[in-house]
């Protein structure tokens, strides 16, 4: 007979109670037979709670971040670590590699030489809070000379540490696929853990035979920088070397690694507004109400798994765009609304994702 482990202690007690001789005094509080017997139903009931919160600590769909970690590593998978965004700095002068500067409450290190009086700066603090800030740097240390430092852009992300629950999706997801000797799952696998890669899409042959195409997002589901995918490329398949193996790729694949495309979709809304109310007053919600739905799609894109998810393009909805409108503060209804001049959804192509062009209202 199979233990119920959600049993109640009430449950349980009634249970115990219902085996006794009927003649012998069962009474609650007075009789010994009772005492004893809930003394007894406690400690059962608290060995049945341990004994399921063991049970659960060890099956996937469970088990907290510790134990999901370690049954993650029997599948040769852990969670993605956080990582120090990379971004470009602009000075009247040059500076030293290895100098630090502030912005807001971060710090940050310069790592590299890009040109003349432009460098790659580190965020000291992990995670994507090294994506927040762009502005005027201001040197810990004095160096002579210096009267201007800007951060002027996210070369390479930073990100946080990988969800628990992202984690737990990815785990089941390995028992979907296999990945093997440079098979789909395979380039997905070793191409989305990379710094600053929130997503990958493969195509073969694009190129002729042994050729591999390779169409990434950054993990803040936007258009890549060149730094990006000059990065990824070279982790991947070298142009030095292509096609021999030296990088992630298997040895004979020649593989290239390209941008997603940003589609500009240019909105025109025709908008019932509140008395008092008009498109200056709400224009900035509704680029916010815009932008999220297009990150939205963006993350769907960066899911793909499959091969046919992989070949289908995004569609952006008219329905998807007025409803979310409807909500903001000041409208009251709004209808045909047109995207790149035309009152039909846009379909685009697998290698796009949506970007906020001209909206009029």
């Amino acid at each position: 007979m199979p233990i119920d482990l959600d049993i109640t202690y009430e449950d349980l007690l009634e249970q115990k109670l219902a085996g006794v001789n009927p003649a012998l005094d069962k009474r609650e509080g007075t009789s010994i037979i009772y005492n004893a017997t809930a003394a007894n139903t406690i400690e059962i009931i608290q060995m049945l709670y341990t004994l399921k919160n063991q049970i659960d600590l060890v099956f996937a769909d469970t088990a907290p971040r510790e134990y999901l970690i370690r049954r993650g590593a029997e599948r040769g998978k852990k969670p993605l670590e956080a990582t120090r965004a990379r971004l470009r700095g602009v000075f009247n002068k040059s500076v030293n590699i290895g100098e630090r500067f502030s912005l807001e409450d971060l710090n940050y290190v310069v790592t590299q030489k890009i040109t003349d009086f432009e460098y790659v700066l580190e965020a000291e603090t992990v995670g994507e809070i090294g994506n927040l800030y762009l502005g005027t740097l201001i040197p810990i240390n004095y160096i002579d000379g210096l009267t201007t430092a800007e951060l002027v852009e996210v070369l390479v992300p930073g990100e946080d540490e990988e969800d628990t629950e992202v984690f737990r999706e990815q785990y089941f997801d390995s028992f979907d696929s296999t990945a093997f000797g440079g098979n789909r799952k395979d380039y997905k696998d070793k191409v989305r853990p990379l710094p600053g890669v929130g997503g990958v899409k493969v195509y073969r042959a694009w190129n002729g035979g042994g050729t591999v195409k390779l169409v990434i997002i950054d993990s803040q589901f936007k258009v890549p920088t060149q730094s990006l995918v000059d990065e990824v490329q070279e982790k991947v398949d070298p142009l030095s070397a292509q096609g021999e193996g030296v990088g992630l790729a298997p040895i004979d694949h020649i593989v290239t690694v390209f941008p997603v495309e940003g589609m500009p979709i240019d909105v025109v809304l025709n908008i019932t507004y509140q008395t008092d109310w008009s498109w200056q007053d709400i224009e900035e919600s509704v680029h916010t109400v815009i932008d999220n739905y297009f990150t939205e799609l963006a993350k769907d894109w960066a899911g793909a798994n499959s091969y046919e998810e992989d070949h289908a393009g995004l569609v952006v909805r008219i329905s998807q765009i007025e409803t979310r409108i409807l909500g903001v503060p000041g409208v009251v209804d709004i209808a045909n609304t047109q995207l790149n001049g035309g009152t039909s959804n846009i379909v685009l192509s697998p290698e796009a994702t949506p970007k906020r062009g001209v909206v009029s209202g």
